[in-house]
């Protein structure tokens, strides 16, 4: 068993701030092995990210490192780094020595529901997977749940659990869309799939970011926990006997032809 903390928080304009909310969440999540954040726990998204992004030596994941040392958890957090004129919208990862082991930068850029990811923040490339807390983890932040190729790829990687983060806009059947989308990519892949959203905050922006509804999806879709809408932190456990009884009774990804 893999025990997991889902860290829905919600997230300021302040990195300060966010990096103390985060720390504080690490302190509650006793007995865990990783510690998921939400996409842009550094900051929220505005025109702002790009004089707040850092790069990784910044203080911001230092902090977080740090704190993941301390506690002995290993942590996957969504930053902005800065990016010739834009900037990054990266998930970091970080092993329980505080040590950076790997940052995803985010492929598919939101450029839908009216707003333009793609003006302030340049995309990644490279479908990531990072051996962490005794798993390898395919890294998928918010707009890439709507790719399935994406997460596949992550499976071809030698993927075993799904991290996605997210600040997923709220708005007409958005939260039904989440909601559907982190099942799927969990059932036709047979895999856990932890999925970690902001906690709204309205009292801090009026930008829209942030459902919440942070969970934990087994590898034949079933939700074994579910945030709501509020800031939470929530020790999971996942499974791996589970995924091997899965593709025993559904043997898809063996079925495969393309």
């Amino acid at each position: 068993m893999t025990r997991i903390a889902l860290c829905q928080l919600p997230v300021s304009p302040d990195p300060a701030a966010n990096l103390k909310r985060a720390t504080e969440a690490l302190a509650r999540a006793q007995g865990a092995d990783l510690a998921i954040f939400p996409e842009a726990t550094l900051t929220r998204f505005g025109r702002s990210v790009s004089d707040l992004a850092e790069p990784l030596e910044g203080p911001f994941v230092t902090g977080l490192a740090a704190a993941a040392r301390e506690h002995g958890v290993a942590v996957i957090a969504g930053v902005f780094e800065p990016a010739e004129g834009r900037v990054h919208n990266t998930a970091v990862a970080i092993d329980a020595s505080g040590a950076v082991v790997a940052a995803y930068r985010k492929i598919h850029l939101f450029d839908s529901f009216g707003f333009r990811e793609s003006e302030l923040v340049a995309p990644g490339s490279e479908p990531t997977v990072v051996e962490l807390a005794g798993l390898r983890i395919g890294l998928l932040t918010c707009y890439d749940i709507r790719f399935p190729e994406l997460a596949r790829a992550l499976v071809d990687r030698g993927a075993d659990l799904f991290a996605v983060i997210a600040a997923w806009g709220s708005g007409p059947l958005k939260e039904d869309h989440w909601i559907t989308l982190v099942r799927a990519r969990a059932l036709e892949n047979t895999m856990w799939t932890a999925a970690v959203g902001q906690a709204p905050n309205p009292s801090e922006s009026g930008d829209g970011f942030g459902i919440g509804r942070s969970m934990l999806v087994d590898p034949l879709g079933v939700v074994r926990a579910d945030l709501g809408s509020g800031p939470a932190v929530q020790v999971v456990e996942v499974d791996p006997e589970a995924t091997a009884s899965a593709r025993a009774a559904l043997p898809c990804l063996e079925h495969r032809v393309l």
